[in-house]
């Protein structure tokens, strides 16, 4: 079977506030669990009011304390914005508060507009270091070496699986030169997917990490009981990408029936471009839709995000995804 995971960006919904973004995503995170899936990551954004998990190792504690089985981590720490040593600090804590139970994902992008990168001290060419960054970081959960001055405490020692995470064909390349599992962020990024897990697997070379390429492929999935109502579900995501396009990045909005008059022709059709492997429907459009992406990808893991509006109807999205999944490991 392939396992299924939750990417949450701890919405802020029109109406609500951080506090109720992260009560919504503990809970979510417990029925998660208890459907079975295997890691419930979060996301590093900022200046972004609609979205909570800015200080997301944080984050990842909180929803760490409040469940105990499932893996919580960064999908992902956005590496250039932090010193690797920081991170490699706030993971060796976490792995030693909850040990076993941590990933720690790594992209190279800004998570935010170029205004609020210079606010974080990231300077321009930040990114150009990212694979020094990431050999760093690597160095800092080894044991410690004779000689070694500088160390992490706590994180020398301890195994922090680390991901990169990418919607290029860059991180693929890195993923695979240093032998490192590889997510891809096809949910909003779905141009180079086909072509990066091709290189990944082709240039793959085994490390101590992990022994043959694993790849992990992001999926936004509005499972509802009808097609019809999955894709009212689904508005409230085409309307924060448009507003995040037309630089008004806001709090998630309700959905509506229909969105047109809402967007221009251009601004639709951006959508659909950026969303084209969304999966949205009822329980059989959704097994159909699951079953078609597996077999085109070959994902060893999926990691399934939905920004829905109403938490109850999030929570009912993600109990029909692991029925589906459920349905399909047995077919």
């Amino acid at each position: 079977m392939v396992p299924f995971s939750v990417l949450d960006l701890a919405p802020i919904v029109v109406g609500g506030s951080a506090s109720d973004a992260f009560r919504n995503t503990l809970d979510l995170a417990r029925h998660a669990e208890r459907l079975g899936y295997r890691r419930y990551w979060l996301a590093e954004h900022h200046n972004m009011p609609g979205v909570a998990s800015a200080a997301t190792s944080v984050v990842i504690g909180f929803v760490a304390g409040g469940t105990s089985t499932i893996r919580v981590g960064a999908g992902g720490v956005m590496l250039p914005n932090h010193a690797p040593l920081v991170i490699a600090e706030q993971f060796g804590t976490l792995e030693s508060l909850y040990p076993g139970r941590i990933d720690l994902g790594l992209g190279r992008a800004p998570g935010t507009d170029p205004n609020t990168a210079r606010a974080l001290r990231r300077g321009e060419l930040d990114a150009d270091t990212f694979p020094d960054d990431v050999v760093e970081l690597q160095k800092y959960f080894r044991p410690v070496a004779a000689g070694q001055s500088i160390r992490a405490v706590p994180g020398a020692g301890l195994n922090v699986p680390i991901w990169l995470l990418g919607s290029s064909l860059f991180s693929a390349q890195l993923a695979a030169a240093l032998g490192l599992p590889f997510a891809f962020a096809s949910h909003f990024a779905p141009d180079h997917l086909m072509a990066a897990l091709e290189i990944y697997r082709r240039q793959f070379r085994p490390s101590q990490s992990l022994a043959q390429p694993y790849a992990m492929v992001g999926l936004s999935v509005f499972a509802a009981e009808s097609d019809r109502e999955a894709r009212r579900l689904f508005t409230s995501l085409q309307q924060q990408f448009v507003n995040l396009r037309r630089g008004r990045p806001g709090p998630l909005h309700p959905p509506v029936e229909t969105t047109e008059g809402l967007f221009t022709a251009a601004e639709q059709a951006g959508v659909d471009h950026s969303l084209a492997y969304a999966v949205v429907g009822a329980p059989e459009t959704v097994r159909r839709g699951l079953a078609a992406f597996i077999a085109q990808t070959g994902a060893d893991e999926l990691m399934v995000t939905a920004q829905i509006f109403d938490h109850a109807a999030r929570v009912r999205s993600f109990e029909i995804v692991a029925e589906v999944r459920d349905k399909l490991a047995a077919a």
